[in-house]
């Protein structure tokens, strides 16, 4: 079984692969450019000249002439051994001195011209000397032979951890401000380019938003979004096509089929009315009639969702006086009785009577089929333009009552019908802009109620 992806952020994501690309870029381009200007010599290994001059510092000794000496000291000795390019010299301020190795000549020659300063460097300039010349390093140490100053350019090793250390300070001078320079940068940039990029991205998805199934040929606009972006809706819009030619299809097969019911219906009712009268009798009436009331209801549909707007003002008392005088043969006749209540003579809606006719219509129809044929049905009209269905059958289950307006739904799986009357009854009842609703009946029984548009609120 896959699993759901979870949405993410794409400012996010694109900032911090940035940020990790840029370092990688960022350490790699360091890399090159040391190891390019130690191959050149520009840029030597990090120098360690304060371990020569220590180890020089404690061999440092007076012969008995008051002279400058060296003990030999077992680091001392190891020192030579290691350092073939060794070369120091040694001075103190009564002018004695020792030196060993080859002393490059212009160190040689500087003599007590530092003897006032305590350590310094001595180097070269970097792009306009020879960069292969070593600088050398003076520091003024206290030995046994008294305050000497110690001057050499000989490199001491470097152990594994101070070389690990050396370079690391290397690039977190060289390379950490300047990745925290993009990374602020990166942060600040990305949201600012994705926001600006997808800008569009928001009128598409209004766009979106406000298309109806009812309205064919909505298409998403793709102007001022990235190219990346476009397939998305073009693929989109082609789905959006398919849709409307499948609805159209639909609706041509609703509205053919139910042209083609009318005319059997006609006959079959006519057949039944001449039929001697027998309980049969009257429930093949019954299920003829909501047969016809179906396919006028399917056609109600299809005319509303070609004409957007056919309303008009209705009177729902005078709907309602037209369905109960239709309808009470049959009420009489499978054992109820009728009633009709209206509080004020006239309630007007806006709407398409014969639509409105038929929804109501429809509901009789359920309460004489449903209401365990005793009691009275009543058709209530009431303010501002509500009509009411009610009976004295055994009502609808609570936790069913949003599922029965569902197609092909049905309270009972052998229940007669094939559950569309409902369903019939709520779209029509949407396309006015109303509502249908199941609620408590005053004895028990169902309670349907339509709400529809008052006609004092038309412009």
């Amino acid at each position: 079984m896959s699993t759901r992806a979870e949405p993410y952020c794409l400012r996010s994501r694109l900032s911090w692969r940035l940020i990790s690309m840029q370092a990688v870029l960022l350490a790699a381009l360091v890399v090159v450019l040391i190891g390019a200007l130690c191959a050149s010599g520009i840029l030597l290994v990090p120098r360690d000249e304060d371990h020569v001059i220590a180890i020089v510092q404690r061999a440092i000794d007076r012969d008995p002439q008051g002279g400058l000496t060296l003990r030999p000291t077992a680091e001392l000795k190891e020192l030579r051994e290691n350092t073939p390019d060794l070369w120091f010299v040694v001075r103190d301020r009564q002018g004695h001195s020792l030196s060993e190795g080859t002393v490059p000549p212009e160190f040689a020659r500087i003599g007590d011209a530092l003897d006032q300063i305590s350590q310094a460097r001595l180097g070269w300039q970097l792009f306009e000397d020879d960069p292969r010349k070593p600088p050398a390093r003076m520091k003024r140490v206290n030995t046994d032979a008294g305050t000497v100053q110690v001057l050499t350019a000989t490199q001491g090793p470097l152990s594994g951890a101070r070389t690990v250390v050396a370079t690391a300070l290397a690039f977190l001078a060289v390379a950490l401000p300047g990745l925290l320079l993009m990374a602020a940068a990166t942060f600040v940039a990305t949201p600012m380019v994705v926001r600006r990029a997808f800008a569009g991205l928001d009128t598409t998805a209004d766009e979106a938003r406000q298309i109806d199934f009812r309205e064919r040929g909505s298409r998403l606009s793709a102007d001022h979004l990235p190219r990346e972006v476009a397939p998305l809706v073009t693929a989109i819009n082609d789905a959006l096509k398919r849709l409307d030619d499948g609805y159209s299809r639909h609706q041509r097969f609703v509205a053919d089929a139910a042209h083609e019911l009318r005319t059997p219906i006609a006959i079959l009712n006519t057949r039944l009315e001449s039929l001697p009268a027998s309980p049969e009798r009257t429930r093949l009436l019954e299920d003829s009639a909501r047969l016809a009331t179906l396919a006028e209801q399917l056609l109600d549909i299809q005319r509303f969702d070609q004409c957007r707007n056919p309303f008009a003002r209705v009177d729902l008392v005078a709907v309602a006086r037209s369905v109960a005088a239709d309808l009470a043969p049959l009420a009489i006749a499978a054992g109820y009785e009728l009633s009709l209540e209206a509080e004020v003579e006239r309630v007007e809606a806006l709407g398409d009577r014969a639509a409105l006719e038929r929804a109501l219509t429809n509901l009789v129809q359920n309460a004489i089929q449903h209401g365990g044929r005793r009691g009275t049905i009543t058709i209530h009209i009431g303010r501002p333009a509500t009509i009411d269905v009610t009976d004295e059958g055994n009502g609808i289950p609570s936790d069913q009552r949003t599922q029965i307006f569902d197609p092909f739904y049905r309270l009972a799986p052998l229940d007669r019908g094939a559950g569309l009357g409902l369903n019939m009854v709520r779209e029509i009842v949407r396309l006015h802009g109303g509502d249908v609703a199941v609620l408590d009946g005053p004895t028990g029984g169902a309670h349907f109620r339509l709400t529809l548009p008052p006609a004092s609120n038309a412009k």
